[in-house]
């Protein structure tokens, strides 16, 4: 058991469940150093008795766990040292008045600015209050900036200093059998130095964002005490289940902001500052796409609805096991990938976010977003996650040139989206018109392993079929027997882009001359003028690419579905040698 502050106790099995594994590592013997990371900016619950109080991490290390230590000391780079009672300072400043006596310095004075310098002080304390049998904790806050993440020798020496004492403190057999525990505070592993991650005698513990019942836990005894304004339609569960990704001091924050401001809780405003908040969480690498549509939009392409379609409706019967792990959605660009995407994520009503560009100029950030980004995608699911180009994205295992920062980037995101745990959780859609530039590594089964082609249309019916759902899309109404026969004459070779680009100007050319509406001539004054960007090698290598990517024949156009494979890779191959020229 555990006790807050000699006064109140705790039973372990109250404890989170990091909280429960740091006591029994410690207790085992085997370490006395920790790294705690993840959602260690949130609020933490604490169960004393029969009530729940949250309290910050950093009063729950001292409180919870550390409240029969002898000594508690915590220490940030910006922040100094502080200690959890006064009488523990005073025995800290007669330890440095004995030093200054011995070494002739002036440190009981003020500390060395430089974080080496006072763990070196720390070192001496440490050692000398275990020789009287103390008890001591040690948390130091933003220890990336103690120890950032970083080859050896391109790191300060007094990063390097700093990492060779907690290194040291790590392997002290004294500090492991003594009552002592250091922690090591960081929201992202990646970002420490993995000299400190990966060594043997260091323990790392995630703390992970709440799950449902966790939040739903929190919001109830946030709204016992202050209630939702009048008009609010939303109630503790949904609440709860709508917030998946929130920290719980977000939702503190979004309850609160509620009641201040007499303004109701709705549906609509929960969406829209949960956007706010997760975006913002994220740094801007998540993006969350508010689909208005579903696949009954989706012109075409039967097939490859169909099969999105089944996968809605396992999701919806809580079938998941028997979902992909992701998707590859590959074909030659205006065919409607993205489209046909974010109208999944509206048929099946899970939410939907496009990943952004997580890279970085700078040393470890890249590694640091990306984890950022994982863990809260883990915390969201159920969840789509579109790539955008994502050859160009998600990278490879090339390590030329950027230090391994690809390297390891690539195998944080295979490693993620490998993780069966996920299946039907995080479901990836990898976006791409060159599908032969993705890493197999992404692509192989257990990833992303249903490959669904798009192709442009290939029949009168189809054309017709793009054609409507592109005037219901920009909103344009010209139901005319002349003006399909007309359009189907000039479009044999136009993409559902191009499709959607004439309606655009003939809505302009309609707006200029004041039309009340789109007319025929409107249209046909537009596909007369319009003249479609031509890259037949580019676009023809992209149709192979995608004829060779497809894991399913029934998705294949009837003039590519009994051709030699030989022939295809043959062919593609001549046109990608074109293409680099």
């Amino acid at each position: 058991m555990s006790t807050i502050s000699n006064k109140s106790t705790i039973h372990l099995e109250s404890l989170p469940l990091w909280a429960r594994q740091l006591s029994e590592s410690y207790y085992s013997g085997a370490f006395s150093l920790f790294v705690i990371h993840g959602n260690v900016r949130d609020l933490v619950p604490l169960r004393p008795g029969e009530s729940t109080e949250f309290l910050p991490l950093q009063r729950f290390l001292p409180e919870a766990l550390f409240g029969q230590r002898d000594l508690i000391l915590t220490y940030d780079r910006g922040g100094g040292l502080s200690f959890a009672q006064a009488e523990m300072q005073a025995d800290f400043q007669r330890a440095l008045a004995g030093y200054d006596s011995f070494h002739g310095t002036r440190y009981s004075q003020g500390l060395p600015r430089n974080p080496d310098g006072v763990l070196n002080l720390l070192d001496n304390y440490l050692r000398l209050r275990l020789l009287e049998g103390k008890r001591i904790a040690l948390i130091i806050d933003y220890a990336e900036t103690i120890v950032p993440a970083g080859d050896i020798s391109a790191m300060s020496p007094e990063d390097r200093n700093s990492l060779v004492i907690l290194k040291r403190w790590a392997q002290n057999l004294v500090f492991r059998h003594a009552d002592v525990t250091i922690c090591l505070l960081s929201e992202n592993l990646t970002e420490l130095n993995q000299g400190i991650v990966q060594n043997p005698g260091v323990a790392t513990l995630p703390i992970p964002l709440p799950d449902e019942t966790e939040r739903l836990e929190f919001i109830r005894l946030q709204l016992a005490t202050t209630p939702l304004p009048p008009g609010s339609d939303v109630n503790e569960s949904t609440l709860a289940a709508l917030t998946a990704g929130l920290k719980r001091v977000q939702l503190q924050n979004l309850i609160s902001h509620a009641v201040q401001n007499r303004q109701a809780l709705t549906f609509k405003s929960l969406t829209h500052r949960k956007k706010e908040l997760i975006e913002a969480e994220s740094g801007g690498l998540l993006e969350f796409i508010q689909s208005r549509f579903d696949l009954s939009m989706v012109a075409g392409h039967e097939q490859a609805k169909k099969k999105l379609k089944d996968a809605a409706a396992a999701i919806r019967a809580g079938k998941t096991d028997v979902l992909p792990m992701g998707y590859v959605i590959c074909g030659p660009v205006g065919t409607g990938k993205t489209f046909l995407t974010t109208c999944f994520a509206g048929e099946v009503g899970i939410p939907a976010v496009s990943l952004k560009n997580f890279r970085s100029m700078w040393q470890g950030v890249t590694e640091g977003n990306l984890e950022r980004v994982l863990n809260l995608l883990k915390a969201m699911s159920p969840i789509a996650v579109i790539v955008d180009e994502a050859d160009a994205q998600l990278g490879d295992r090339s390590t030329s040139g950027d230090s391994g920062v690809n390297n390891r980037v690539f195998a944080q995101i295979a490693q993620f989206m490998g993780n069966t745990e996920f299946r039907g959780k995080v479901i990836w859609f990898l976006l791409t018109c060159r599908p032969d530039l993705l890493p197999v590594d992404l692509k192989r089964q257990g990833r992303a392993e249903e490959h669904i082609a798009l192709f442009y249309p290939d029949t009168d019916e189809e054309r017709l079929a793009m054609l409507r759902a592109m005037q219901k899309k920009t909103g344009t109404q010209i139901q005319s027997s002349e003006a399909e026969k007309f359009f189907l004459e000039s479009c044999s070779t136009l993409s559902g882009a191009d499709i959607e680009a004439v309606l655009i100007r003939a809505r302009m050319k309609s707006a200029l001359e004041n039309d009340a509406a789109v007319d025929v001539e409107d249209l046909k004054s537009a596909l007369q003028d319009f003249i479609p960007p031509s890259y037949p090698t580019e676009i023809e290598l992209q149709n192979l690419a995608a004829v060779l990517e497809c894991t399913s024949r029934s998705l294949l156009p009837r003039k590519y579905r009994d051709l030699d494979r030989g022939e295809v890779i043959q062919l593609a191959n001549q046109l990608a040698a074109l293409t680099r020229r």
